[in-house]
């Protein structure tokens, strides 16, 4: 390999990314969960997408959610995760600047999707609870079409400012990457130029986009509490609640490590580097695997429908 750390160049048609640097002697036993992880993100969403696509009775608003979301954790988790683990085995490093580019701008939409879906999710449980009578007319299967299509343009104008960003700097003192993956700041961090814009940009639209979401679905939930105490009685108002329980547990697998990952990106200027990288690398992989296995537990028609299908042939 050439001399990239000190070569002037402007705009490389190459990026060199690290994997988690300093932890390179232990990359081969890094892969090991990674490549678990992600076995287990592919069998669990495409386990969601063929049930309910097979079952005529699970053709209802919250779950076609359920599918937009499990597209959005195949996508996000398979624009990363190989060439993560091309890294660790193979220690292919290399990635070309337009494919860079494409793939920040896949893994930072399909976050944003995520984050609008678990919004459009809670809508879908507000409605169903505090208009329950309504629910069908409300949410009917062109409102939830439409309530996609809003999500996934919202998302891809939103991201759209990342690569152009990234592309518009003069990259003229290297093209090594130390991250396992494209993310926005590690790239823009590269230039010889003053980036805050970017810098900004990627705050206000965490704020704008995710930030907003959260105060969407905290209104949907005080709408709910307020429906579910108004219920005579205990047991009526824990059964309610519990019809919750799988969209809470998915909002705080989405929500926390990203939060988490953005913000010690950003101001953890005294935590470790390959700390940091394996915090935002494993942040791709929460979501994903947690979110059929928490619909998988917790949803009793789901639950059903995977217990025949792996114990078919016994019964």
């Amino acid at each position: 390999m050439s001399d990239s750390n000190s070569t002037d160049f402007t705009n490389p048609s190459t990026f060199i990314l690290l994997g988690i640097p300093g932890l390179e002697e232990a990359h081969v036993w890094i892969s090991i969960p990674f490549c678990t992880m992600y076995a287990i993100a592919l069998l669990g969403n495409f386990a969601i997408l063929f049930i309910v696509k097979r079952e005529p009775s699970l053709h209802e608003p919250m779950f076609y959610f359920l599918c937009m979301l499990a597209v959005t954790d195949l996508v996000m988790s398979t624009s990363t995760v190989p060439k993560m683990l091309s890294i660790f085995w193979f220690n292919s490093r290399e990635i070309s600047f337009s494919a860079c580019l494409t793939q920040m701008y896949f893994v930072y939409s399909f976050s944003a999707m995520e984050s609008g879906i678990l919004v459009a999710m809670a809508f879908d449980r507000y409605v169903a609870i505090c208009h329950p009578l309504r629910h069908s007319t409300i949410l009917t299967n062109s409102v939830v079409a439409k309530i996609g299509l809003a999500v996934v343009l919202r998302s891809c104008i939103f991201t759209l400012p990342y690569p152009f960003l990234a592309r518009q700097w003069p990259y003229c003192r290297t093209n090594i990457i130390p991250h396992s993956y494209c993310r926005h700041i590690a790239v823009v961090n590269l230039a010889c130029a003053d980036i805050r814009i970017s810098s900004y940009y990627g705050l206000f639209n965490l704020f704008s986009v995710n930030g907003m979401d959260v105060f969407f679905i905290a209104m949907s939930y005080t709408q709910i509490l307020r429906a579910i105490f108004r219920l005579p009685t205990k047991d009526a108002q824990l059964k309610t609640f519990g019809t919750c329980i799988s969209h809470l547990c998915a909002i705080l697998a989405l929500y926390i490590p990203d939060f988490f990952s953005s913000l010690t990106q950003r101001f953890g200027h005294n935590v470790p580097r390959h700390f940091l990288v394996l915090i935002a690398s494993v942040y791709l992989l929460v979501p994903p695997v947690l979110h059929p296995i928490i619909y998988g537990v917790r949803t009793k028609q789901i639950r059903d429908r995977l217990l025949q299908l792996f114990f078919h042939k016994e019964t």
